[in-house]
Formats: structure tokens, C-alpha cells, sequence
């Protein structure tokens, strides 16, 4: 099983001390962390912008970049974009607004077979339109 984790989840992973977490949050950290052990966990390039953008102290950009190299960035390619447009173009004919990024995310994911971790409502709604998995978290 291959997930492609949403910025919400590596955030609570990477950027909050686990003490400071509630237990959905602790449960989201822990499943991130047996995903990476497991080789499970894949890490789009906007997600990894959305990541490190807003990092105002060099050295813990920097220390947060050297974690992220450890995952490759799938290879995209010209139609995982105009299946995000496409998913984007359902989504708003039934009302259901969204941002590229998060179309992009549905697009890979769906594209390769694959489920996505995160805990942003609106993929929900998104999975009800146009077909995406999503990781249950127990």
C-alpha cells in the first residue's frame, strides 16, 4: 500500500512536539511514522513547498529540508495535471470548491492506485465526487 501524505499530517509529524499533540493528532503522527518505516509514505514537491514555505529561521529550514530529501518526489507528468482539471471541473459543477494543490494531490493518488493520508475535511468531499481513496485512521 503506497499513501501520499498531505501537508496537515507531516506538519503535525515535523513541526509540533509530539506532547503538545491531542490524541486524533498523536494517532495521525504515529501512522505517519509506521508509513515511512514501512516505505509506505510519499511526499509530493508542492506539498514539501507547502512544508518548508513560511520558515523564517535559516537553520530550522534547513534542518526541515534535510528530513524531506529523504523522499523522492514522485514524477509527474502532463496527465496528472489535466486530471487534476479535470477532478477540478467535477468538483465545481457539484459545488465543491478546492485548490490546485489539492486536486493535484487527488490526481496522482488516483492515477497510481494509490491512498491519501490527510486530515483536511474537504478531501472527503472530494473522494464522494471523483473517486479517491483515503487513508482510515484508526
Amino acid at each position: 500500500m503506497t499513501v501520499l501524505v498531505d501537508t496537515p499530517v507531516w506538519s503535525l509529524a515535523f513541526r509540533r512536539r509530539s506532547g503538545n499533540l491531542n490524541p486524533v493528532e498523536y494517532r495521525l503522527a504515529q501512522t505517519l511514522a509506521e508509513l515511512i518505516g514501512a516505505g509506505q509514505a510519499q511526499l509530493l514537491g508542492v506539498v514539501r513547498q507547502e512544508l518548508l514555505s513560511g520558515i523564517r529561521d535559516e537553520p530550522q529550514f534547513r534542518k526541515l529540508r534535510d528530513l524531506l530529501r529523504a523522499f523522492e518526489d514522485p514524477q509527474l507528468s502532463a496527465d496528472d495535471y489535466e486530471q487534476a482539471a479535470n477532478f477540478h471541473n467535477q468538483c465545481r459543477a457539484r459545488g465543491v470548491a478546492g485548490s490546485a494543490f489539492d486536486f493535484l494531490i487527488c490526481a496522482v493518488a488516483h492515477r497510481r492506485g494509490w491512498q491519501i493520508f490527510t486530515n483536511d475535511k474537504d478531501f472527503s468531499r472530494y473522494a464522494k465526487i471523483v473517486g479517491v481513496r483515503m487513508l482510515a485512521v484508526k
